[in-house]
């Protein structure tokens, strides 16, 4: 993955040149709720908050998705987390492997991921 070098100029905002990282993991296993709230919140404890304690929001989501393997539209629960950090590559490998850990530990197809350059103020 290409890192940009384009980040947006902040100044104007009186922010800081930041990553917003979206990540979106369904909580089904085949057709059935596999992902309690207890294995969420073990999960978000055990790996998603260390790798960034400065923060993160969490948010309950209905996803929606086409599995490839049948053809079929998908309806789940899921969550959403957002997390604004710096863009480095560090940072990029950190969210990388939580998305490989919840997809291995909780068999999952994928975990969608979004990446845009923000201005933060705090």
């Amino acid at each position: 993955m290409a890192q940009r070098t384009d980040a947006p100029d902040c100044t104007l905002y009186a922010a800081s040149a930041m990553i917003e990282a979206q990540l979106f993991f369904g909580r089904n296993i085949g057709a059935e709720l596999g992902v309690s709230e207890r294995d969420w919140t073990d999960f978000l404890d055990k790996e998603v908050t260390p790798r960034f304690p400065n923060g993160l929001t969490v948010v309950d989501a209905s996803g929606h998705w086409r599995d490839m393997e049948t053809g079929r539209l998908i309806r789940e629960p899921s969550k959403v987390v957002t997390l604004l950090a710096g863009g480095d590559p560090a940072t990029l490998r950190l969210i990388h492997e939580i998305v490989d850990l919840y997809k291995d530990q909780f068999h999952q197809q994928s975990v969608g991921l979004s990446i845009r350059p923000v201005c933060v103020s705090f």
